[in-house]
Formats: C-alpha cells, sequence, structure tokens
C-alpha cells in the first residue's frame, strides 16, 4: 500500500513540475533603447510580416523561438492567435508566393536574448523568468 502511494505521489510531482514550462508566461522583449510604442496587434503584424517597421519608423527585426519550444507555441497561440501548424501554413504560403519571409528561428530564450540585446531593431519573446537587463520587457495590452 505504501508502495502504491509513494508512486502517486511520484507521478503526480513529475506530472506538476514537467507542465510548469507548458504554462509558462512568454514577454516580448526589444532592445533597452528601443522607444517605439509596441502593443499586442503591432507585435502580430510584425511576426506575421504585415508590418515591417515600429511606430518609430525604425525597421522591426523580428526572432522566432524554434518551432516546437514551450515559447514559441505560447507565443504563437495567445499573440498571433493561431497554433503553431496554423503560422507554419501561413509562411510556407507566403514563401511559396514569394510574398515573404518568415522571421529568423533561433533555439532557445538565451539566443534570443542575445540577439535583441546586440540589436536595437529586434524584437523576440522569452519566457519572462529568462529576462536579463540587458533587454527590455514589454507588457502587451
Amino acid at each position: 500500500m505504501l508502495k502504491h502511494t509513494v508512486k502517486k505521489i511520484a507521478l503526480t510531482a513529475a506530472f506538476l513540475l514537467g507542465s510548469t514550462s507548458v504554462f509558462a508566461e512568454v514577454v516580448v522583449i526589444v532592445h533597452p533603447s528601443n522607444s517605439a510604442s509596441i502593443d499586442a496587434k503591432s507585435t502580430q503584424r510584425i511576426f506575421l510580416g504585415k508590418e515591417k517597421k515600429f511606430s518609430t519608423g525604425k525597421e522591426a527585426i523580428p526572432i522566432n523561438q524554434a518551432a516546437g519550444t514551450a515559447s514559441r507555441n505560447s507565443f504563437d497561440n495567445d499573440t498571433l492567435g493561431r497554433n503553431s501548424a496554423q503560422v507554419s501554413a501561413y509562411w510556407s504560403k507566403l514563401v511559396f508566393t514569394g510574398k515573404g519571409i518568415p522571421p529568423k528561428e533561433v533555439a532557445d530564450d538565451a539566443e534570443v536574448i542575445a540577439m535583441v540585446a546586440a540589436n536595437p531593431d529586434a524584437i523576440g519573446y522569452v519566457d519572462s523568468g529568462s529576462v536579463t537587463a540587458s533587454v527590455k520587457a514589454i507588457a502587451l495590452n
């Protein structure tokens, strides 16, 4: 009986710990010098290639995380309003018709932070727990 109870507790703990990354909060980040007014709609338009510039008139360079990551799935669903398969199909169509080039993809939060910190025109997204002083987190309204 005790062995069965311990097994249940271990499985529950593993589920709860494993699910924290699935529900992690994703925040949009920009270079600290970026003074543009950025909201959810403009972020969506930038990452879907419909807008090429920030409100300041400076070029916007979106940085995507690799497909399948928790941050990417969360961003696609919550900010772009599409699941990852829909976003992939959207970009495939634009690339095939010559009407767009998808955002550059990097592997993880650390790479997004490094690229955004190094380029005042970059915009990306990371897990809220990964934000460092080298970038500015944006609250999307």
